[in-house]
């Protein structure tokens, strides 16, 4: 009777490691690639709000593990991003860990600053118009570098010129106290108003994009992501 209950035991032990072994190498459905029907079938405001929960997961430090390498081969020959995220350059802001996306989630563009200029908005018709993706994020964060430059009138080298692109937001931001990149207060409201022209300006200067918005197949927005606590605060 003995041997016989520590074999029922044992087997069932075995039977729950297995269960568990099973259920560890299962995939959750956050790791699923788009594929074109996938991502036809995701709506505008969808797509933000896939956004919203992947940056909460982020902060909340529980990020979607995935078999990356998987999604290598199944996104090889064919791409639908859902979204398309227009980020700064610095190193603490990449929109793919920030927003918990995977390879084949987003189109990112990514420049110093985050603004806008028209090889950027041809990039983004790209991604909208021919590859279908159904939201653009401008995506600012504090304490940066660009705008700071851009408040100071930094000059150096083709940067000077990046920077001119910054300067509307500079010139439209009402200082609460003295306008300088040592105003961590004006910094932020730089950086806001700019991620908001950008935002703007997308449907001003691309017809492309405004059919796109105005049918309801595309949701534009501008965000700011603080580096402090990974947490994206949405503008519009």
């Amino acid at each position: 009777m003995l041997n016989r209950r520590l074999f029922c035991q044992c087997a069932s032990l075995a039977l729950f490691a297995g269960a568990s072994s099973e259920s560890a190498r299962a995939e959750p459905a956050e790791c699923a690639v788009f594929t074109p029907d996938r991502q036809k079938h995701i709506s505008p405001n969808e797509a933000i709000a896939r956004l919203k929960a992947g940056n909460d997961r982020f902060v909340g430090g529980t990020t979607v593990n995935c078999d990356l390498m998987a999604q290598v081969r199944e996104t090889a020959k064919k791409q639908a991003p859902f979204a398309a995220i227009v980020g700064c350059i610095d190193s603490r802001v990449p929109p793919e860990l920030v927003f918990d996306q995977r390879i084949g989630d987003v189109f990112c563009a990514r420049i110093a600053g985050n603004f806008i200029n028209d090889d950027i908005i041809g990039s983004l018709e790209f991604a909208t118009e021919v590859s279908g993706a159904r939201a653009i994020v401008v995506l600012g964060h504090s304490s940066c570098g660009a705008i700071k430059g851009a408040i100071d009138g930094v000059r150096l080298g083709h940067l000077t010129g990046a920077l001119a692109h910054i300067r509307p937001a500079v010139s439209a931001t009402k200082a609460v106290g003295k306008p300088s990149s040592k105003n961590d207060a004006f910094v932020r409201a730089v950086a806001e108003t700019n991620a908001r022209m950008a935002a703007v300006a997308l449907t001003e200067r691309s017809p492309i994009l405004k059919a796109l918005a105005a049918k309801g197949e595309l949701h534009i927005a501008a965000a700011m992501h603080d580096l402090a606590t990974g947490r994206v605060s949405w503008l519009s």
